[in-house]
C-alpha cells in the first residue's frame, strides 16, 4: 500500500512537471539562461528521492528539459530527447562505456580464476574486524588517487569479498568508495582532476598547477571528508539510514536492507587461484592505465591532439590528457595481458576467458544506462537551456561582488548547488574557475580560498547528486542499489558540507588554513560524537 501511494505521488509530480513545462513553453517565456534551466535536474533528483527509482526519474527530467527548450514544437522536443540528449551522451561518454565494459570483464576474469576468492581467504585471516575491513577499503581508495572512475570500480571489486565477510553493508562500502574517489583526486597534485583544474586556472598570474597546490589546504570539504570517514569507522558512529543498514548487516546478515538488490555473480571459480592472481592483474591495470593517460597526453613525445612531436613533463601530460581515451586505451591492453597471464597459469581456458567478457558487460549495464541518461540530462540542462550561463550571471552580480570576505562561503554554496543539479564536478569548476579567477587579484589570499571553495563545492555537489557519474560508479563498484547509496550517503555529505561552510566563513576573515583545518577537524569529530550519543538514545 505504501509503495502504491509513493507511485501515485510520483506520477502526479511527473505529470505536473511536464504540464508546467508545456505551459511555460506555450506562454513564450524565456527558458534559456534562466532559473528554468535548473528545473529539469531538480525534477529528476526530486523524483529519484521520492520513488527510489532512477531510470524513470532521469527520463522525466530529460523530457521536461526537452519541452522547455523546444520552442513550442513537439517534433523539436522529441529531437532534443534523442539527439541533444541520448545520442550526444553516448558519443561523449563512449570511451567511459568501453572502460566500464573492459573493467567488468577484468573483474569477471579475476573472479573466475579464483583470485578474488583467494584474497578473501587471505583477508579473513589477516583482517580480523569490521573496522579493519573498512579502514583497508579507505586506505586502498586513498592509494588509487590517479582517477576517480578507476578508483570507484577497482576498490569495489577488490574489497567487496572482504567487507562482505565482515558484514559491512553495501551502502557503507559504496559510501567509503565514493568518499575516497573525487575527494582524494581533488587534493592529489598528480591526478586527472589536478590536470583539469590546472588547465582551467591558467591566466591568473600563476601556473595552473601552482594555484592548485596552494589551494589544497583550503579544500575543506575534501580534507574533512577523509577525517569524517576515518572517525566514523573508528568511533562506530553511523547515524540516520546508514545506521539502520549497518545494524541489519551485523544482526541479520542483510547487506542491502531492501527487497531490491543487485544480482550477485554466481560464477564458478578455480580453487587453485592465489592472492597474486588478484594483485598482479590490478597492478598491470593501474600501470598500463597510467601509461595510457600519459601517452594520450603527449608524455612520450607525441601530442595525440595536435600531432606535434613534443614530449611534456609528467604534470603537463596529465594536463593534456583525456581520461575518456587514455583509460580505455590502457585497460584494453591490460585486458589482453591479463587473459594471457591467466591462461598461462592454467587457471582458465581460452573459452572460459571469452565467456567472462559478456558477463563483465552484463554486470556494467545498469551503470551504463544510468550514466547515459544522467549525461543526457546534463546536455539538455547545460547545452540547450544554458544553466551555466545563468549561474555565471548570478556570480558576477553586484550583490555577490559586495561580499568580499564572505565570497568563499558563497562560492562554495553556489558550486554545491550547481554540481548537485547537473551531476558534474568537472563541468562546475570549469564554469566557475574563470569567474573566481577574475574576482580576486593574484596577490590576494582570497584567490586561493575562493578557488578552493569552488573545487570543494564541486566535489560536494557531485558527492550528493544521484545523477553524478562518480556516485553511479561507486554504486556499481560496491554492487549496491544506486538509490540506496544516494539516500544513505546524503546525510553524511551534507554534514561535512555544513562544517565546511563554517570553515569557509572563518577562512574568509582569518585567511589561515592551519587555523581553519584543525577547527574543522574538531567540529567533525565533535559532531560524530553527538550523533553517536543521539543514535544510542534512539535505539535504547
Amino acid at each position: 500500500m505504501k509503495q502504491k501511494r509513493i507511485s501515485l505521488v510520483a506520477l502526479i509530480v511527473a505529470i505536473a512537471a511536464i504540464g508546467m513545462a508545456i505551459y511555460v513553453t506555450a506562454s513564450g517565456m524565456n527558458t534559456v539562461a534562466t532559473f528554468w534551466a535548473l528545473v529539469p535536474p531538480i525534477v529528476a533528483i526530486g523524483l529519484a528521492l521520492i520513488t527510489k527509482e532512477v531510470y524513470s526519474s532521469l527520463f522525466t527530467g530529460i523530457v521536461v528539459g526537452a519541452i522547455l527548450g523546444c520552442g513550442g514544437s513537439a517534433p523539436a522536443a522529441v529531437d532534443h530527447v534523442v539527439n541533444t540528449g541520448v545520442i550526444a551522451a553516448i558519443e561523449g561518454t563512449a570511451g567511459i562505456f568501453l572502460f566500464l565494459v573492459i573493467l567488468g570483464a577484468i573483474v569477471a576474469l579475476i573472479n573466475r580464476s579464483g583470485g578474488s576468492a583467494a584474497f578473501g581467504r587471505w583477508a579473513q585471516t589477516h583482517i580480523k574486524s569490521r573496522i579493519g575491513a573498512q579502514l583497508a577499503t579507505f586506505a586502498l581508495g586513498v592509494l588509487i588517487f590517479i582517477d576517480d572512475y578507476f578508483n570507484c570500480l577497482t576498490v569495489g571489486s577488490v574489497m567487496l569479498p572482504v567487507t562482505d565477510s565482515h558484514k559491512v553493508s553495501r551502502s557503507k562500502l559504496s559510501y567509503i568508495i565514493d568518499a575516497t574517489a573525487a575527494p582524494i583526486c581533488m587534493i592529489a597534485p598528480i591526478s586527472s582532476w589536478a590536470a583539469a583544474v590546472s588547465s582551467y586556472a591558467e591566466g591568473t598570474g600563476l601556473s595552473g598547477i601552482e594555484l592548485f597546490i596552494k589551494a589544497i589546504p583550503y579544500n575543506f570539504y575534501s580534507l574533512l571528508t577523509l577525517v569524517f570517514v576515518v572517525a566514523l569507522i573508528v568511533m562506530k558512529a553511523d547515524f540516520g539510514l546508514m545506521a539502520k543498514h549497518e545494524k541489519n548487516a551485523i544482526e541479520k546478515g542483510d547487506l542491502f536492507s531492501s527487497e531490491e538488490r543487485v544480482e550477485e555473480d554466481d560464477m564458478e571459480y578455480n580453487p587453485k587461484g592465489r592472492v597474486a592472481d588478484l594483485i598482479l592483474p590490478i597492478v598491470v591495470l593501474v600501470a598500463v592505465s597510467v601509461i595510457g593517460l600519459l601517452y594520450i597526453g603527449g608524455f612520450f613525445g607525441v601530442d595525440m591532439w595536435g600531432g606535434t612531436e613534443s614530449a611534456g613533463s609528467f604534470v603537463a601530460a596529465f594536463g593534456n590528457t583525456d581520461a575518456t581515451v587514455g583509460l580505455p586505451w590502457g585497460s584494453l591492453i591490460a585486458l589482453v595481458v591479463i587473459i594471457a597471464y591467466l591462461i598461462g597459469r592454467k587457471l582458465l581456458t581460452f573459452k572460459e576467458a571469452m565467456e567472462c567478457v559478456p558477463k563483465g558487460f552484463i554486470a556494467m549495464v545498469p551503470a551504463i544506462i544510468i550514466l547515459t541518461m544522467a549525461t543526457s540530462l546534463k546536455n539538455i540542462s547545460n547545452d540547450l537551456l544554458g544553466s551555466a550561463t545563468y549561474v555565471e550571471a548570478l556570480m558576477q552580480s553586484e550583490a555577490a561582488q559586495g561580499l568580499q570576505n564572505l565570497l568563499p562561503a558563497v562560492i562554495f554554496v553556489v558550486a554545491c548547488l550547481l554540481a548537485f543539479a547537473t551531476g558534474t564536478s568537472w563541468g562546475t569548476f570549469g564554469i566557475l574557475i574563470p569567474i573566481v579567477s577574475n574576482m580576486f587579484a593574484a596577490t590576494n589570499p582570497l584567490l586561493y580560498i575562493g578557488m578552493s571553495a569552488c573545487l570543494a563545492g564541486a566535489v560536494c555537489g557531485d558527492h550528493c547528486s544521484p545523477i553524478s557519474d562518480t556516485t553511479i560508479m561507486s554504486s556499481a563498484g560496491a554492487r549496491c542499489v544506486h538509490v540506496l547509496h544516494v539516500s544513505t550517503q546524503l546525510p553524511y555529505a551534507i554534514s561535512v558540507a555544513a562544517i565546511s561552510f563554517v570553515c569557509f566563513v572563518v577562512a574568509g576573515y582569518v585567511q589561515n588554513a592551519w587555523i581553519c583545518l584543525p577547527l574543522g577537524a574538531i567540529l567533525t569529530i565533535g559532531f560524530l560524537w553527538i550523533m553517536k550519543q543521539r543514535t544510542k538514545k534512539l535505539e535504547a
